[in-house]
């Protein structure tokens, strides 16, 4: 299969790496022609424009910044694509341009998914990760045989074309949220005299991810018998802010989970579990 890539970061040549290993005859194209060097020494076909990069492609991939950049590569070759090659686009993109870029495709009769991935460069050499895919099911079967041998697994989101891109989103909220509960651990470490390292020890015996399905299945169904109660676990949020403050350190996660549980106090539910704070109630 003859396949182009259009972004050649470090995902974008880590799919590369990957497809020529896979035998398939690749060619890139990167608006900023340096970036594109590495996929030519793993092997790929440099191409000298766009509309010549797709010249016989089956396949065109795209591994960008973001929807800005996507429109950028994409809609001057609109009337150079063939309506029989398939556009994947791999960009973490926002689900409203990304529903209106499908249909636009879709009215001129080109194919077009879009198919964001849990994947770093490693991964995307590896063929290892999860890809996500949204759109008619036909398209997903058709895509299926390819990027099955991209990721470990391709998940199927549902029929409306940007329905991938929200659970992409999802999932790096989760992420950054993840990230910034560490750094108020770290930041109350430091007010508690205790050494980052030292402090995330304690994830090395207490691990807060295996509760998280527990949890988004409670709030999904409603149930808020309490675990944790509400102004309870205010209280503790309170305990931390103030431990902070009292060494001068502030807290930058926290002040705003408290805003959160006190408008779910006031509005009734302090005896409730903590997840209630959670709904959109």
């Amino acid at each position: 299969m003859k396949i182009e890539f259009f972004g050649t970061g470090l995902m974008g040549t880590g799919f590369v790496r990957h497809v020529l290993e896979l035998g398939h005859q690749v060619s890139v194209w990167n608006r900023t022609p340096a970036h594109a060097e590495g996929a030519g020494h793993a092997g790929a076909t440099l191409a000298a424009s766009a509309e010549a990069a797709i010249e016989g492609a089956e396949n065109i991939h795209l591994s960008l910044a973001d929807d800005a950049s996507v429109d950028a590569v994409l809609e001057p070759i609109a009337g150079a694509v063939p309506a029989t090659t398939w556009i994947v686009d791999h960009t973490t993109t926002a689900p409203t341009p990304t529903g209106e870029r499908a249909a636009r495709w879709l009215a001129r009769g080109k194919r077009f998914v879009h198919a964001p991935v849990f994947m770093t460069p490693a991964n995307c050499q590896a063929g290892t990760g999860l890809m996500l895919i949204s759109g008619p099911q036909a398209t997903h079967a058709a895509l299926l045989p390819l990027l099955a041998t991209m990721t470990g697994h391709v998940a199927y989101m549902g029929e409306a074309p940007d329905r991938a891109a929200s659970f992409k989103l999802f999932g790096n909220l989760t992420l950054l949220g993840m990230m910034a509960t560490l750094g108020d651990v770290n930041r109350l470490a430091h007010a508690c005299g205790i050494g980052t390292e030292d402090a995330f020890s304690l994830f090395s015996q207490f691990n807060p991810g295996q509760m998280l399905p527990a949890r988004a299945a409670r709030i999904a169904g409603g149930d808020f018998t309490a675990s944790f109660e509400m102004t309870m676990a205010r209280k503790d949020v309170r305990l931390m802010i103030e431990e902070a403050e009292r060494h001068d350190v502030a807290l930058a996660l926290m002040p705003a989970v408290a805003a959160l549980l006190d408008a779910a106090i006031a509005r009734g539910d302090g005896a409730k579990d903590v997840s209630a704070a959670a709904s959109l109630g």
